[in-house]
């Protein structure tokens, strides 16, 4: 009779577990703090090493060390949501004209 040795499946790789005690504390409040920064600042990544006093690869070290996603930025009010499509100027803001100051050019 054949005997099968199948092997444990291992769950799939997830952020580390902090460990426990102050530590585990630390890094969770850090993970936290980040993971909020990111939401409030849409997801933009060097206003949020900015905003926490880091060094842009600072932060992304840490959220890969964290396993922090960037969260998906909205689109804003206004703007094309498709990439490469040019956002147009208010039709209401009308032509752009420089006017020259009063008596400029009327060197006599």
């Amino acid at each position: 009779m054949p005997t099968s040795t199948a092997l444990p499946v291992a769950p799939p790789p997830g952020p580390p577990k902090p460990p426990p005690g102050y530590h585990g504390a630390v890094t969770e409040f850090k993970r936290r703090l980040i993971e909020a920064t990111l939401f409030q600042l849409g997801g933009n990544r060097t206003r949020t090493a900015r905003a926490l006093g880091l060094q842009r690869t600072y932060l992304l070290r840490l959220m890969r060390e964290f396993g922090v996603d960037v969260p998906r930025a909205a689109t804003p009010a206004g703007r094309s949501s498709s990439p490469g499509q040019p956002v147009r100027p208010s039709e209401h803001a009308g032509p752009r004209t420089l006017t020259p100051p009063p008596g400029a050019g009327l060197n006599r």
